[in-house]
């Protein structure tokens, strides 16, 4: 391997903020709205992309709103969220899941406005294609960091730094301990969301419903699909039947999820195992395989799916989810026995109820494994075990590869990020770096921002 040394030079300092976040994704979007509440903060949000939402925007549901027994169990900022949407007749309702505890169809492209709305109305600061390349370090806390764009390399220098990036990549350049995948590194494979129109959803419905034994779901009783918003999630038979006549489908599962529309359905069905984020090789190879999968895909629901006959491809979203990347060591590490004996903590956060849901790292099957209550998530997986002035939220904050699978999904990363803004604005008004944070604080804060609490 060769070298080049990068001479040394002056960088400018674009911004100097209280709070910075990093990452306008679910997290993201709402750890910037709790910094900036009251206008006590002066708070910028720096995301990559061209836009705000992050998975949000890629065709998924909102799961794990609800909690076993239909009961609500995010609210918030998220909630907040949704009710938005609902005015603008861009969100159902919270319909309950045996299999995801609850689902909420929302509309990815409104997302995106309500997003730059609600960032307008708290006076954040948006700053858009930007990429932090690196971390500013100074006596073990976090003082800013370098960023990269057509306006060449800077400085945004904050109190308060929150990564909100999905792959924890300022924690990682500040120099916090993190971990990929399970014993082996393996992490789960992403999916490259896409939406087809011209579905007779009627008949998929009917066929659903009247015939379970070529039909056959997981888990879910067919009379969930009668009505309403739905998710399947079965007809193994008919992908063995597809793979008997050559088609090289890559998920065991068919798995399609209702639109806003009534002739839309999204197809969550590519897959891509021993993909890593983090690396722009294997999230380059992973985008061209998953483009290669969809053709195959379509035409399986078109040949053996009830309703597809005439469907016409819409809309591929504008790239890969990832489920799985680099996750932080923090103050505490959650793990699934947390989640599944329903450990309570004298620090929560959030709760919430979505199962571990582990999408298998080779193959194309998952394993499910349900807590009977909703649990509880402790302000101490935000907080990086060694590093101050971070907050780590979202889906590489501190949970173990078992752990992760089930607070992964939006609603939990968006009221991970709520509590992230909301200790970050907290810990710079008490003067004291995040770990110091008084938890009672943190817990007035949020309850008076309609978060559900233990």
């Amino acid at each position: 391997m060769s070298f080049y040394i990068e001479p040394e030079r002056r960088l400018e300092v674009r911004a100097d903020v209280d709070v910075l976040v990093v990452g306008g994704g679910p997290a993201g979007i709402m750890a910037a709205k709790a910094a900036a509440r009251g206008g006590s903060c002066k708070v910028m949000l720096v995301e990559s992309r061209g836009y705000l939402g992050g998975n949000l925007t890629i065709g998924l549901p909102i799961l794990g709103f609800l909690g076993p027994g239909g009961k609500q169990v995010i609210g918030g900022y998220a909630q907040e969220l949704i009710d938005r949407l609902r005015r603008g007749g861009n969100a159902g309702e919270h319909k309950p899941c045996k299999l995801h505890m609850s689902l909420t169809i929302v509309d990815n492209e409104a997302i995106k406005r309500e997003a730059f709305a609600m960032m307008e109305e708290c006076g954040v600061q948006v700053l858009l294609y930007t990429f932090v390349s690196d971390a500013i370090v100074e006596d073990g806390a976090v003082r800013g960091v370098i960023v990269e764009s057509k306006a060449g390399r800077e400085v945004i220098m904050a109190k308060r730094i929150i990564d909100c990036t999905g792959d924890a990549d300022v924690a990682f350049r500040a120099g916090v301990e993190c971990h990929k995948g399970d014993a082996e590194g393996g992490m789960q494979p992403p999916t490259l969301m896409f939406s087809l129109r011209g579905v007779d959803v009627a008949a998929l419905r009917e066929a659903i419903v009247s015939h379970p034994d070529i039909y056959d779901m997981d888990i879910m009783p067919r009379e969930q699909f009668a009505q309403g918003d739905f998710i399947v999630v079965g007809f193994r038979q008919l992908i063995e039947k597809a793979r008997a006549e050559g088609l090289d489908i890559p998920v065991s599962r068919t798995i399609l999820i209702s639109g806003r529309q009534e002739d839309e359905i999204w197809v969550n069905m590519t897959r891509v195992c021993g993909t890593d984020s983090t690396n722009p090789d294997s999230y380059t190879n992973c985008e061209s395989v998953s483009h290669k999968q969809l053709p195959v895909v379509v035409e399986y629901l078109r040949r053996f799916v009830p309703g597809f006959g005439s469907a016409r491809l819409d809309c591929v979203a504008p790239f890969t989810g990832i489920r799985e990347s680099r996750v932080i060591v923090g103050k505490y590490v959650l793990t699934a026995e947390d989640i599944l004996n329903n450990k309570s903590f004298e620090d929560p956060i959030c709760l919430a109820s979505y199962p571990v849901d582990i999408h298998h790292s080779k193959g194309g099957d998952c394993t499910l494994l349900y807590s009977k209550e909703a649990y509880q998530l402790p302000y101490r997986v935000l907080v990086p075990e060694k590093i101050e002035g971070l907050l780590v939220a979202g889906k590489c904050a501190s949970m173990n590869h078992e752990a992760m699978a089930a607070t992964r999904v939006m609603s939990t990363c968006m009221a991970l990020g709520q509590a992230a803004g909301s200790a970050a604005r907290l810990s710079i008004l008490h003067n004291v770096q995040p770990s110091k944070l008084d938890y009672a604080l943190l817990r007035e804060e949020l309850l008076e921002q309609n978060v559900i609490l233990p």
